[in-house]
């Protein structure tokens, strides 16, 4: 059993990472139908909560089905933080996670998200002050340093730990990485190795097969793993992955059918929170997913991200459910 705070999670739970315009209610309902264990919310600016941004208030609507969640506040002003931290306690989440990760530049450029990196000092006091303003568990999302050369991650983990965070997601590239090259997880082993440390440690990148998953697990030793890009579209893919650690064998993929349904619930879930432009706007990311590996769907797939109104979207999903080269 992990235990974040007050929270109790089965052994080696997969996590949902909160990704902008993805990780809205309605992708983290597909996904906690699917196996997701835990899931976060987009990050949200700590400036925008407290100047009731209709986008960043927009972001803390969770649901009684989606729980545990998590809410995710970004920023490095001390006194915005924990006036945005009241703001989010308020909507009554499990989990208030601090994202020191984020490596977009209009992020990184103002101090927040990986940009704090730079300055692990503040980053420490940041924390220890959040975690003194709530009486939720507070989470850490981050990197392994600002670059190459300042990699101390073991350092910074146990800092952390020491001002009372319940947990920390690491994700296994460097700022001045991005999403390039190879994720390292050794670094993030060695934080789970440290004797000292106590709370739950999980693993992030490159997690995009089951297998890859299993090597976190069964190699590194970490206690959970945090799901990214590889869930966009696919909602599957946590309960693909737990079938593959439960019997070392792949779950048959969705069928065409059910790919055509899961697809429809989002974009009428997308639609009913975000409104009509909106939902179908950010619904189109995921059909390349949704219909992967499907010969000759390329035009059907065009017509999705190219639609103009949630009726032409449906209208196509029903054109192919009568195609019979797809059925």
């Amino acid at each position: 059993m992990i235990q974040i705070g007050n929270i109790s999670l089965k052994e080696f739970p997969l996590l949902l990472a909160p990704m902008e315009d993805v990780s809205d209610p309605p992708f983290r309902a597909l996904c906690k139908e699917n196996g997701a264990d835990l899931v976060y919310t987009e990050f949200i600016s700590s400036e925008g909560l407290i100047r009731s941004a209709s986008k960043s208030i927009q972001k803390l609507d969770i649901y009684e089905k989606e729980r545990p969640v998590g809410i995710q506040i970004f920023g490095a002003n001390l006194d915005s933080m924990l006036e945005a931290v009241d703001i989010v306690e308020k909507t009554n989440p499990d989990i208030i996670d601090i994202n020191f990760g984020c490596p977009v530049k209009k992020v990184v450029s103002k101090g927040a998200g990986a940009g704090i990196l730079k300055d692990i000092p503040l980053m420490v006091k940041l924390t220890k002050e959040i975690v003194k303003r709530t009486k939720l568990p507070v989470t850490i999302k981050t990197r392994l340093g600002w670059d190459e050369k300042s990699i101390k991650i073991v350092e910074v983990s146990e800092r952390l730990q020491d001002v009372g965070i319940s947990a920390i997601s690491i994700h296994g590239r460097t700022r001045a990485q991005m999403y390039k090259g190879e994720a390292d997880w050794r670094p993030i082993a060695k934080v789970k190795e440290n004797p000292r440390m106590q709370i739950p440690v999980f693993g992030n990148g490159d997690l995009n097969t089951p297998e890859r998953v299993k090597e976190m697990k069964d190699k590194y030793g970490l206690d959970g793993a945090m799901i990214g890009r590889a869930s966009i579209g696919n909602p599957w893919f946590f309960d693909q992955v737990k079938y593959f650690l439960k019997y070392n064998n792949h779950k048959p993929l969705p069928n065409l059918y059910q790919r055509i349904e899961m697809a429809r619930r989002h974009l009428q879930m997308a639609i009913s929170w975000k409104g009509e432009i909106l939902g179908l706007l950010e619904t189109r990311r995921h059909y390349a997913n949704y219909f992967r590996g499907i010969k000759g769907f390329k035009p059907y797939r065009i017509s999705m991200v190219t639609a103009n109104t949630p009726e032409e979207v449906y209208d196509t999903f029903d054109r192919v459910l009568s195609k019979e080269i797809f059925v």
